[in-house]
């Protein structure tokens, strides 16, 4: 399998505490548009009260020429059926991403819903993905372990990934939440779901210190994993877990990693380095 790019200026924004202006977010996303990435996270249709910065996603999204990138789809994150609704409706989207946590506490503390209550959604999810022309994609959130003594084991992760793969989901990505993950339990964690869950395209959405990252990425690599959550800068982390920010991937990390491999799939480098110097006023 290719190697798929997953750029994730959403969740690099959604915890900043200064809103970044509409026509920033707009300029950004246009300028990833024509990098090349395989998907853009690009937004989500969540509460404003819970995500502020979130609140003008359908603005952004339809400023974005997104039809004349069609090897880049778009991908914005829901959390109820509300959201759900709204992003099955929207003509810019491609990928509809779900956070289902493994770990109770974190589900509640994210969605506000039980993990009973999350999965409920998932048929719903799926049968809104399917009438629409539309891709659901869940992220398993915590997927590596939690950091609140909730039970954890490799099996569920297994099982999960089963119960969605039944469900129709073909899209599943691993999330290392806050951090926690070693090298060795990514390795191990995702070679078992990519052992065990056929028919699912398993991903890897890690969150390290620039230090670590390196060695998360290639035990993903290693575990046969060809698709990365990634942003440019490293910035993000996720503001709902009640601990400290731990910042995702960098991109150019994981470029050099991949060139290192022969592996990288072919980029706009141009666009590229023209997104890198939007940065600083992205996510000031």
């Amino acid at each position: 399998m290719r190697v798929q790019l997953v750029e994730c200026p959403r969740d690099a924004w959604q915890g900043l505490p200064t809103f970044i202006p509409t026509e920033i977010k707009i300029r950004y996303l246009k300028a990833l548009l024509k990098v090349g990435f395989h998907t853009l996270d690009a937004g989500s249709f969540v509460s404003p009260k819970a995500v502020p910065q979130m609140q003008d996603t359908s603005e952004v999204l339809s400023a974005l020429p997104y039809s004349e990138y069609p090897q880049t789809g778009i991908l914005v994150i829901v959390a109820n059926q509300r959201g759900i609704e709204t992003a099955v409706q929207h003509p810019a989207v491609r990928y509809i991403g779900y956070p289902l946590s493994l770990s109770e506490t974190f589900q509640k503390q994210n969605t506000r819903q039980s993990r009973e209550e999350a999965e409920a959604l998932i048929p719903i999810l799926v049968e809104a993905c399917q009438r629409h022309e539309k891709i659901p994609v869940v992220y398993l959130s915590m997927g590596f372990g939690n950091p609140y003594g909730d039970p954890y084991s490799p099996q569920e992760v297994i099982d999960t990934g089963e119960k969605l793969r039944q469900q129709g989901v073909s899209i599943v990505s691993l999330a290392d939440t806050v951090g926690i993950a070693t090298p060795e339990t990514v390795y191990d964690i995702l070679r078992a779901a990519i052992t065990h869950v056929h028919g699912v395209t398993w991903g890897a959405h890690l969150h390290a210190q620039p230090d670590a990252a390196w060695s998360k990425i290639e035990a993903a690599w290693e575990a046969g994993c060809r698709r990365f959550d990634s942003a440019l800068g490293g910035y993000g982390g996720c503001p709902f877990a009640g601990v400290p920010l731990v910042s995702n991937l960098r991109t150019e990390s994981l470029l050099s990693f991949l060139r290192e491999k022969d592996a990288l799939p072919t980029l706009n480098e141009e666009a590229l380095n023209e997104a890198q110097s939007l940065l600083p006023s992205a996510f000031r």
